[in-house]
């Protein structure tokens, strides 16, 4: 990137024009917005000034483009990247993109991995860097256990500032890798391992940008004056806050969240299985308990080498390059002190309550044959953390990035795709999402990462295909194998809660009951809301009335070809366009 002061230096040909922007316009457009934020925080993109593939990583990650790109680097690349420092600020961008038609593209952080991090889905789009400089913990109760944020500050911060200023009673919930985004994070409706985990069902109350520049507070904060903004998250009339999240139809500048105050004990665990069969048992199982809230938070069900890619890359295991075997996984689980699958979670509140729900714990899983159980013990001088170790400090909200480890299981400087189906919580269902993916996974050259995370009556099944971006056939392989997933998954009645920029499309055309009447209504809204059409066009496939149908929709590989067991029947789903 460049600074804005290199613009005229620019040639029109250089700069990433959006759909209907000229290379005049914007560049008027910028140089007003450079004056709203000042210039230094301003950057213009081009082609050739993207940040090297071997300059980003997790905490310097490009904010103008895919880190993890699958397609061509450039495919989603920004024409500049923004650097607000207010609602105000917000606001007034908003007002300016309106007069030109210059669409933007917020985001939090850019730490979505495997999702497309900070890239815009429209070409040409102003990535609105909210983080940056929008960063503070504006308030935190006491006495309500909540807290009040901006889009930058990371669950590291605010774990920090809890601990630096007199709350550390007061827990937070964070996601495997702790260097994102609270807001981000709730906002792609992402989830926790604690009993908190759900973020978005622990946000109250919201300050949004609309496309229009107006500013609106959901909730109590409504209310003037109000004092319930941040303990009561509906207030009067429709309840909007669903909206605003995996959409474009605000912009938010601050949310509460609820807080966890310290339960009073803890205990994290591990149960290992020993065969790859043993899946369908562990979901009834953990089903039950889960339900019954015998276990109170998200535990998860994770497969061997999810664990082994923690520790080190494939190669450190085996010199094949091929997709590894049962008996080969057999072998990595005993060299590493796993099973095929592994739970790990918690118990939280006083001895006397864990101990209880130890014993039903213990007797439930141990049913299955050739279980184990353990608990994390301390670490001697020396020795290596185990992944038990890593998880006792997620399960217990202390954030960290022990599982940035698997993205080198494929190379060096790894990519990764999320895939991230959401499955019924019983045994049958799991284990065809299981043979299903790895089936896929293994067509295309790809071992099997995977996690079942039991939510509170569904399991979201994540699974982590890195591949190596340097390398077009990896990155094609892994482009079909994702594409392939996604209509397998529909095909058994699965969808997505989540996804890349690349699949969003495709994710939405399959949810398509009733002639596609929630793609309709999200149309709908898209329009009244935002009628120009600026802010974030494309995102979870929903495009303004002017960009819609004319191209920019991401097209199938191939028409998908549904197959039955070993045979195909020759069903072709054609790509509709919503």
């Amino acid at each position: 990137m460049a600074s804005i002061s290199l613009l005229d230096s620019h040639g029109d040909i250089d700069l990433i024009t959006p759909p209907d922007v000229s290379a005049s316009t914007l560049r008027q457009a910028l140089k007003e917005i450079s004056l709203i934020v000042g210039p230094e925080n301003v950057d213009i993109c081009t082609k050739e000034a993207m940040k090297p593939d071997e300059d980003g990583h997790y905490y310097n990650l490009p904010k103008e483009h895919d880190l993890f790109y699958v397609l061509e680097k450039d495919v989603f690349l920004a024409s500049a990247v923004v650097r607000p420092g207010s609602t105000e600020d917000v606001s007034a961008i908003v007002k300016l993109a309106n007069k030109y038609l210059t669409p933007l593209w917020p985001v939090s952080m850019g730490r979505n991995l495997g999702y497309g991090g900070s890239a815009p889905r429209l070409r040409g789009s102003i990535v609105l860097d909210m983080g940056a400089r929008m960063n503070k913990v504006l308030q935190v109760s006491d006495r309500d256990c909540t807290c009040l944020l901006e889009p930058g500050v990371s669950y590291f911060a605010l774990y920090d500032y809890l601990q630096k200023n007199g709350f550390k009673h007061l827990w937070i919930d964070n996601p495997d890798l702790g260097g994102g985004s609270v807001i981000g994070n709730a906002l792609d409706r992402g989830a926790g391992y604690t009993p908190y985990g759900e973020h978005f069902s622990m946000h109250c109350g919201m300050e949004v940008v609309l496309p229009t520049g107006e500013v609106m507070r959901t909730g109590m904060g409504a209310l003037p004056n109000n004092n319930t903004w941040q303990t009561f998250q509906y207030g009067f009339g429709p309840y909007p806050d669903g909206i605003f999240t995996q959409s474009n139809y605000g912009i938010v500048t601050k949310m509460g969240f609820w807080l966890m105050p310290d339960p009073g004990g803890y205990q994290a665990y591990l149960f290992s299985f020993q065969n790859d069969t043993d899946l369908p048992a562990i979901v009834e199982a953990i089903r039950v308990l889960r339900i019954g809230m015998v276990i109170q938070n998200a535990p998860t069900i994770r497969s061997t080498l999810l664990d082994a890619a923690v520790y080190a890359p494939k190669s450190h295991y085996t010199d094949s390059k091929d997709v590894l075997t049962g008996d080969e996984i057999d072998g990595i689980a005993q060299k590493i002190g796993v099973g095929r699958w592994n739970i790990y979670g918690a118990m939280y509140g006083p001895k006397a309550m864990r101990d209880l729900q130890w014993e039903v714990l213990k007797n439930t899983c141990m049913q299955i044959p050739g279980a184990r159980y353990e608990f994390p013990e301390p670490l001697k001088e020396g020795s290596q953390k185990t992944v038990l170790h890593m998880r006792e400090e997620t399960l217990k909200g202390i954030p960290n990035t022990y599982e940035l480890g698997w993205l080198d299981w494929t190379c060096k400087r790894g990519s990764l795709l999320g895939f991230s189906p959401i499955s019924p919580a019983t045994g049958v269902d799991a284990d065809k999402q299981y043979a299903m993916v790895k089936r896929r996974l293994g067509e295309f050259g790809f071992d099997y990462l995977g996690t079942f995370v039991v939510g509170w009556r569904e399991l979201h099944h994540i699974v982590c295909l890195t591949f190596d971006k340097s390398d077009p056939d990896s990155r094609r392989r892994a482009h079909r194998c994702i594409e392939l997933l996604i209509d397998d998954a529909a095909a058994e009645g699965y969808g997505e809660y989540r996804t890349h920029l690349c699949y969003m499309d495709q994710i939405a055309s399959v949810y398509n009951w009733n002639g596609g009447a929630s793609m309709k209504f999200n149309q709908q809204l898209k329009d009244s809301l935002d009628p120009n059409g600026i802010l974030a066009p494309g995102k979870s496939g929903v495009w303004p009335a002017r960009l819609r149908g004319r191209g920019f929709e991401i097209q199938r590989t191939q028409p998908y070809v549904r197959e039955n067991g070993n045979g195909i029947k020759g069903e072709k789903r054609e790509r509709s366009h919503l």
